[in-house]
């Protein structure tokens, strides 16, 4: 090999190893693409587009929220598991699609554990069991007569097969001894909608996307998913409170990608997210739902999802719990 030859051989290597450092320097150059796995209208939307809406000038560029919704969030988290790890697709992990449904679905096209790259865990939020109004039932005592009068006379609501909602529900059922049928949905709005209009009497739900019917008067809480009673649902008590702290587990939202994202771009968008995350007005409008601001590391959130995985699979084993 001449001397010429070489140069350009050292160079093109050179340009090679470059190339990886200018693209981090530079991203995000365009909008960057977040897919939620649920319908709009849910606590999954609710808490992306908030931050959505104000990381511009954290991160330098916009996000868009796309709603990818459909076997209880599978279709979504398949989409941001197989996207290119650019950085410039990513999605909204939740314990439906890294923990419960993959726990209970055994075709699920993902490895929670290996197919994603955790980034922050945004808020975690309480779960609320409510009724519609015209349920006899006001408080959790009472509702629990009813159901247990009554196998399999009424339904539940949830956000689909698989969910926190279901799973929530299905272990309170085998810890109660009740039966309650399942209803599912594509998603907390579509449930909600139904539930609020008293077509299904019964719902197990995130709090953020129940709450303001239930500030309204459109739905009746029983029972809170939750460390401790909470300032807008003072009269409400938890489940651990009622004996049942197994349910008594709270859903997480946070940011991840494809596996295979580079350390600068988890940095960036981590650290974006957390700096949205500390304005006053996204505080708020979070903290105003019911979540509990988390913002941790992203090997912090890593860690949790193999935990949540591992407690799912577990209820899943223990009650025997199959796909409807």
């Amino acid at each position: 090999m001449n001397r010429r030859v070489l140069s350009l051989h050292v160079l093109a290597l050179t340009a090679l190893a470059a190339a990886p450092l200018a693209q981090a320097q530079s991203y995000p150059d365009k909008p960057v693409r977040v897919v939620v796995p649920f319908a709009p209208g849910g606590t999954t939307d609710i808490i992306a587009r908030v931050v959505a809406q104000q990381i511009q000038p954290a991160l330098g560029q916009t996000m868009v929220v796309d709603n990818k919704a459909g076997a209880g969030g599978l279709l979504g988290a398949g989409e941001i598991a197989r996207a290119v790890p650019d950085g410039y697709t990513l999605g909204i992990a939740t314990v439906s699609t890294t923990a419960s449904v993959p726990a209970i679905n055994p075709k699920t096209s993902y490895n929670p554990l290996t197919d994603f790259t955790s980034i922050i865990n945004i808020a975690a939020t309480p779960n609320v069991l409510a009724v519609h109004p015209s349920f006899a039932a006001k408080d959790f005592k009472t509702f629990m007569s009813i159901v247990k009068g009554a196998p399999g006379k009424y339904t539940y609501a949830s956000s689909g097969t698989g969910g926190i909602g279901h799973m929530q529900m299905e272990l309170f059922k085998s810890l109660t001894s009740t039966f309650v049928t399942h209803i599912p949905y594509r998603g907390a709005g579509p449930a909600l909608n139904d539930a609020v209009a008293g077509q299904v009497p019964i719902i197990f739900d995130n709090l953020p996307s129940a709450l303001p019917f239930i500030k309204d008067g459109r739905l009746i809480a029983l029972a809170v998913a939750a460390p401790q009673r909470l300032p807008m649902l003072p009269n409400v008590p938890t489940f651990k409170e009622l004996g049942l702290e197994p349910v008594n587990r709270m859903a997480y939202y946070g940011v991840h990608g494809p596996k295979g994202l580079s350390k600068d771009v988890v940095a960036k968008v981590s650290a974006a997210v957390k700096k949205t995350l500390e304005q006053p007005d996204v505080k708020k409008r979070i903290e105003d739902t019911g979540s509990i601001i988390i913002a941790g590391t992203p090997e912090q959130f890593s860690a949790e999802t193999r935990a949540e995985f591992e407690v799912y699979k577990r209820v899943v084993e223990q009650q025997k719990l199959k796909l409807e």
